[in-house]
């Protein structure tokens, strides 16, 4: 499971304004739903400026947010309005909600709380998901055991 969420928004709406965050909000979205596609994610929900995904394997959720992340701090962004998002991983069992489109159970509120914890720029994942893709990092890519900042 994948959550997202951008870092300082309200405060970047109001510095910018409301219509020019909207094609700000909507480039961040292309770019995570592009990673999505490409590594099979599934969109379950967004709110505000925040997504929840899921993913077949743990390894694909790894590649997707390293994905995300880069293309977001390559992508140009206004001065007045940088977009940092935070992420948080986690795997665990769940269960389909109401009417089988949504997913329900605790760790669903344990991922979004990794993610929470957090600051813009970051992928925090789990320590059940950290022992499961440990040994199979794409290029590039390191585990640390610092939030740092």
């Amino acid at each position: 499971m994948l959550f997202t969420d951008i870092e300082g928004s309200s405060k970047a709406v109001r510095t910018i304004g409301a219509d020019r965050w909207v094609s700000v909000l909507e480039r961040h979205d292309d770019i995570i739903r592009e990673a999505l596609t490409r590594h099979s994610g599934f969109e379950v929900r967004t709110e505000g400026d925040s997504f929840f995904a899921v993913f077949a394997s743990p390894g694909a959720a790894v590649a997707a947010a390293a994905m995300m992340q880069r293309r977001l701090s390559e992508t140009d962004w206004p001065s007045d309005a940088p977009m940092r998002v935070r992420m948080g991983l986690h795997t665990g069992e769940v269960r389909t909600g109401a009417g089988g489109v949504d997913y329900a159970g605790f760790e669903i509120s344990r991922a979004a709380r990794i993610a929470a914890a957090g600051y813009g720029g970051q992928v925090l994942v789990s320590d059940t998901t950290e022992s499961l893709v440990r040994d199979g990092l794409g290029p590039g890519l390191t585990l640390r055991d610092d939030l740092g900042s």
